[in-house]
């Protein structure tokens, strides 16, 4: 498959695509721990379907030392018994602030107060920063078909 675009010529898109990769690597220095930053990111990948994101967050966990148990079973999380309850709360909120057409009046009460439970009003910012940073990288992505499979990992430090 091709991608529509190329975010790497024209006089536009690389300055664009620089700002929005400083941006999500901003986001690593956030008080969330990185597995769970990763796995926050690659659940919300999985709901939008883009394939690039799922490459590149699968990747970036296992070089930092996730299981492929645990990745392999972020897409069902709530069935599996090996993440802590602080990841289940961000996932948890990841997926609400990830469908709110689907979910009608947004994150809930009860994800939110759930996820306020586990991480003090910094971490929530990052988290809910971290959701929203990832859901337009999707799009991007998504909407101009960016091919999967060749990431590296540490690619874009």
């Amino acid at each position: 498959m091709d991608a529509r675009l190329n975010f790497s010529t024209g006089p536009d898109a690389p300055k664009a695509f620089k700002y929005m990769m400083s941006a999500g690597q901003a986001l690593k220095d956030m008080p969330v721990p990185a597995t769970t930053q990763e796995l926050v990111a690659l659940r919300v990948s999985q709901i939008n379907g883009c394939a690039v994101c799922i490459d590149m967050h699968t990747k970036e966990a296992a070089a930092a030392g996730e299981t492929s148990v645990r990745l392999n079973l972020v897409a069902a999380w709530r069935e599996a018994t090996v993440f802590t309850e602080a990841e289940r709360a961000a996932l948890e909120l990841a997926e609400e602030g990830t469908r709110i057409a689907d979910a009608a009046g947004g994150v809930s009460d009860e994800v939110w107060a759930y996820a306020a439970k586990h991480y003090d009003e910094e971490q929530l910012t990052a988290l809910v920063v971290l959701i929203s940073f990832m859901n337009l990288a999707n799009r991007v992505n998504v909407i101009t078909r960016q091919p999967a499979g060749n990431y590296e990992a540490g690619q874009f430090h």
